[in-house]
């Protein structure tokens, strides 16, 4: 069997994980997507396909991938054969595993996650093997999906977020010029009826690994459907999954645009106020009367998506006018007296408040200081999405909500005290103000008060929007994506601490020197003198390293050093 054989990497190679040099894999694959964009660019479709075969077939771009399966989310998950790859000796054997040549993908195990109405989302979960195919294959398609893609499609793409798109939508309807009419529509069962024969037709990679991931069947209460559960739509879970989403609706705010401008000309076209901002495929289109969106924008909308099997859902789509407000994302865009407010949702909001209440009745049992920093991540992520909206009234109004559960929780863990004891004993003067917080020591046994995080302290930083043509491997746009990422990186690390050593490193991993990116949240904080041999939690003592480098560097002894101030 494939596991049982003996491996060697190829000659001046690594011999094991932990020896594999990280900058030179992502420096070797980083070259190959620039090569893709370009030939994509020029229209070389046929140098495109031979760069993206050399680069599936190289040894860097499958380490790569199976390094990617191996850190996200799901790396606990397994698949219907129950295999993980959670040693170095496992991760080492898969990067040769990784051949198309025979390969077929196994069926997906079924997962029913709950939908905040009461009904249920399936989730198909591939095996670890799947997932890194689909992952290898992933790092030769985005290059020149990237190229094609829509200027305002903010999903699932590099650099992109919900937040540019909620900074787009604020350009376009802010201001008295602005549009006043928003089609707010949704697709019916999207993931689930993408039509395959579209897909195998449009998507430009090997057909026969895109047949047999789309139609390698369900396995549902240990009974196995076949393609009459697969013959349309996408796996929710699968890697490559947000990518084929994004390929079957991009051109449809392109498409739109040369509709409307072959339907009235230029001039007229640009006076509709027609705008479509899409995330995944969620999205929404401004105009200037409800007219152009019901008789004009909703029939092609509707056409477009006809011959990629999807529907729009008649009864969650609607026009409404601005003054009447719509939520998206998360947040209420709404004018009020002519001035365009976006708010957190009121939906948004009650799961939040409902997510901290079953954080705080499920820690009758636990220390203080840990129900403190698990509400703390909570409340810093929540903080952070909203932060450049208007939001601090609603950040004041959860804090007092907070409070009052904290005290039943309080009174319920102690009932024999009143509420005046509870408030002494858990909230302490701290600069002035009462917090609720709790003692407790660090690992060299210092004592260290956890306090709990205050909404209300968060400073309300307007979110600067991406450049709608910036394409991440296009090498014009490196000097314009290095300072856009060093900019966010500043202002999206909530730990001070953290942000002094990644701006002290200039966003580089001190082990590999490669980037440590804006949505590598799992980055380690890594004591160069343990603190078990007497190092200190000093900033001096410390520095940032990519998860795998710091495992890396445990694993063979490394010796750290401080890098120079950039």
């Amino acid at each position: 069997m494939e596991n049982d054989r003996k491996v060697s990497a190829p000659p001046h190679e690594p011999t094991d994980w932990f020896s594999i040099n990280w900058k030179q894999v992502l420096m070797f694959v980083g070259k190959a997507q620039r090569a893709i964009a370009q030939a994509e660019k020029d229209r070389d479709y046929r140098r495109v396909k031979r760069l993206q075969r050399g680069l599936i077939r190289s040894w860097q771009a499958r380490a790569l991938a199976v390094k990617r399966v191996t850190e996200n989310r799901g790396k606990r998950t397994s698949g219907i054969d129950r295999e993980l790859w959670d040693s170095p000796e496992s991760k080492w054997t898969a990067i040769w595993r990784l051949k198309t040549q025979g390969y077929r993908a196994r069926p997906l195990k079924r997962a029913w996650i709950p939908k905040p109405n009461g009904d249920e989302r399936p989730l198909g979960i591939p095996t670890m093997l799947d997932r890194a195919m689909q992952a290898l294959f992933h790092l030769g398609l985005d290059p020149a999906a990237e190229c094609h893609a829509d200027p305002n499609s903010y999903g699932f793409r590099k650099a992109r977020s919900t937040h540019d798109a909620m900074s787009q939508l604020f350009n376009v309807l802010s201001g008295a010029n602005g549009a006043q009419w928003i089609l707010d529509a949704d697709i019916k069962g999207f993931f689930d009826n993408i039509n395959h024969d579209w897909l195998l037709a449009n998507v430009h990679m090997n057909k026969r690994v895109l047949r047999t991931w789309l139609r390698s069947g369900v396995v549902d209460k240990r009974q196995l459907w076949a393609l009459q559960k697969t013959e349309k739509g996408t796996p929710q879970g699968g890697v490559i999954s947000p990518l084929l989403a994004n390929l079957t609706l991009d051109g449809l705010e392109r498409g739109l645009k040369e509709h409307l401008v072959a339907l009235y000309g230029v001039a007229k076209a640009r006076k509709l106020k027609v705008h479509l901002v899409r995330y995944a495929d969620d999205f929404v289109v401004t105009g200037a009367s409800p007219e152009v969106l019901n008789d004009t924008v909703m029939p092609w909308v509707t056409s477009f998506l006809t011959d990629r099997g999807l529907t729009l859902n008649t009864t969650k789509t609607k026009v409404v006018h601005v003054d009447e407000g719509f939520d998206f994302l998360g947040w209420n865009f709404r004018k009020y007296g002519g001035k365009l407010l976006i708010k957190p949702s009121r939906k948004n909001v009650k799961t939040f408040y409902r997510s901290l209440e079953e954080e705080v009745a499920s820690s009758l049992h636990l220390h203080t200081d840990v129900m403190i920093l698990n509400l703390n991540r909570k409340l810093r992520g929540w903080a952070e999405y909203h932060k450049g909206v208007v939001a601090k009234q609603v950040f004041t109004k959860m804090d007092h909500r907070l409070y009052w559960r904290l005290m039943r929780w309080g009174l319920r863990r102690h009932p024999r005290w009143d509420k005046y004891r509870v408030f002494r004993h858990y909230w302490t003067d701290a600069s002035g103000r009462l917090e609720f917080s709790a003692d407790t020591v660090d690992r060299s046994g210092d004592k260290l008060t956890i306090r709990l995080y205050r909404l209300a302290d968060t400073k309300i930083v307007r979110h600067k929007k991406v450049r709608e043509e910036y394409n991440p491997y296009d090498p014009a746009w490196e000097v314009y994506g290095e300072e856009l990422r060093v900019n966010r990186m500043a202002t999206s690390l909530w730990d001070t601490q953290r942000a002094s050593l990644w701006l002290d490193q200039g966003g580089l991993c001190a082990h590999c020197g490669t980037a440590i990116e804006i949505d590598d949240r799992d980055m380690h904080d890594h004591h160069i003198i343990p603190l078990g041999l007497g190092g200190t939690n000093a900033l001096s003592n410390r520095v940032l390293l990519h998860t795998v480098c710091h495992r890396q560097v445990h694993a063979l002894g490394v010796m750290v050093t401080k890098p120079a101030r950039v």
